[in-house]
């Protein structure tokens, strides 16, 4: 008679130290994602990838910080070179997830060299896509910087920000993508230390070249540029080497290297509902901003602070939806679609129970929050009202998070674009803009728009996850 199977999440693993653990999470493992308990596989993905995106948020508010002190001008040039750069990002991040992926379902099928290939790939899609940003910003700044509006001393001096951040965004991008074949192969920790490497030197280096000290000037706001541009393209040889050196998923084969059209047209398929995702989102945004500005600064002032707490507090959040992203297209890829669905169910949860404790924190300390930022009771108002409102919605929002990942992970990122669009614009937009201003509701109409909305999307888009449908997905 066989011997009965014990199913893998229920068998019994001998105990492992906090501190081996903790060790794991640092310097990567070799474990198959698609064997080891789903909680430990979550574990060991989703703490590296939390503590990168936390990474990232703090780079961007020292950046902003020592800015700051050269005055409005140079604050206003980082912001409107970040419009461009918005842009980028979508596209960047849109690719990120075709990539996750791809490289997630080669590695789940045991196919090493499919994956490094497709791994190649990935990267000259971001180099081709870095071309048009990196001429506009050498030959055009002034000209981009003067059609956002910016004032005489961002044209005459701030173009200098605009031409590095631009002219050098292959290595921004090379950085979304290739940390992207990483976290897609299960070497997240590797992708945390990236981060670490090259946002930890742009920390250094940002004082240092803006302000000058010993044998090295001070640059100015151009600093800044060059600091951060130093930073990341460090980041990226680091990278690179990293991917020819192997790590314990993927490597690459200088024999390798070379064009494969038809593997790079299909992440490029599947990257288009990527980035149609974050362009819709990123311009719903802004139509949001500009509703609000028909209400007046201050709710533009406390929305925007809002906001920058919202993000900075959901980054583990995040990081529990990337490790969703690539359980699932690893465990598809192992054939494996009950494993993948699992993953997704306890990931969802463990997202929930963080956000709720997160909405509760909003709730109550709401005022606390805003007050870390300003002073202007009229703008901590707007933001506490935000931040209050929103909460409710947390509940849903974790699980809304995981599943639209699940969908990208397996490589359907056209049902998640396709959703967006019609919560997003054809709800979202138009219901803030009759609340605020045909109800006259101001910016609480917007509040309750967005809460609306994107209860809405999540109920829909988890609803829509439970029918499976993503589990036929190729990539």
């Amino acid at each position: 008679m066989k011997e009965a199977q014990i199913p893998q999440d229920l068998a019994v693993a001998p105990r492992t130290s906090i501190w081996k653990e903790l060790k794991d999470v640092i310097m990567g493992t070799e474990a198959d994602y698609t064997q080891i308990r789903l909680k430990k596989a979550i574990f060991l993905l989703a703490v590296p990838m939390i503590l990168e995106l936390v990474m990232e948020s703090t780079f961007a508010v020292v950046d902003i910080y020592f800015v700051s002190r050269l005055g409005a001008s140079a604050v206003a040039t980082v912001g409107l070179t970040e419009t461009y750069l918005f842009l980028l990002y979508s596209i960047a991040m849109g690719l990120s997830m075709a990539i996750t992926a791809t490289i997630a379902r080669r590695v789940g099928e045991k196919n090493r060299e499919d994956a490094a290939v497709s791994a190649i790939q990935s990267i000259f899609l971001g180099l081709l896509a870095s071309i048009p940003f990196a001429l506009a910003g050498i030959f055009y700044a002034k000209e981009l910087l003067s059609l956002m509006g910016a004032d005489q001393w961002s044209i005459d001096h701030g173009y200098r920000y605009t031409r590095w951040m631009l002219g050098g965004n292959v290595v921004i991008v090379l950085l979304f993508v290739i940390n992207a074949i990483f976290r897609g192969a299960g070497d997240a920790a590797i992708a945390m230390r990236i981060l670490w490497i090259s946002n930890g030197l742009n920390i250094i280096l940002c004082p240092l070249l803006i302000f000058g000290w010993g044998p090295l000037p001070s640059l100015g706001i151009e600093g800044a540029a060059i600091a951060t541009t130093l930073g990341r393209g460090i980041g990226v040889l680091t990278q690179l080497w990293l991917l020819f050196k192997g790590g314990k998923h993927i490597g690459i084969k200088l024999s390798q290297v070379r064009w494969h059209f038809k593997i790079m047209a299909g992440i490029f398929r599947t990257s288009l509902g990527g980035i149609g995702q974050m362009v819709i989102a990123m311009t719903s945004w802004i139509f949001l901003m500009r509703i609000l500005a028909e209400v007046g600064s201050e709710a533009v002032a406390g929305s925007t602070i809002a906001m920058r707490i919202m993000m900075f507090t959901m980054m583990p959040a995040w990081g529990m939806s990337n490790a969703a992203a690539t359980l699932v297209g690893q465990n598809l890829g192992a054939g494996n679609p009950d494993r993948a669905e699992s993953a997704v169910w306890k990931t969802g949860f463990y997202n929930m129970i963080f956000l709720v404790c997160v909405s509760i924190v909003y709730f109550f300390f709401n005022r606390a929050l805003m007050q870390i930022f300003t002073q202007d009771e009229r703008v901590i108002a707007v933001g506490a009202e935000w931040l209050r409102i929103l909460s409710f919605s947390y509940f849903v929002y974790g699980w809304w998070m995981v599943s639209t990942s699940a969908f990208n992970g397996s490589g359907d990122t056209r049902t998640p674009t396709l959703i967006n669009l019609v919560f997003f614009w054809l709800i979202q937009i138009p219901l803030s803009y009759f609340l605020a201003i045909q109800l006259d509701l101001e910016q609480t109409g917007v509040f309750w728009g967005v809460f609306v909305s994107e209860t809405s999307v999540g109920i829909f888009t988890v609803w829509l996850f439970s029918r499976g449908s993503w589990k036929r997905a190729k990539v």
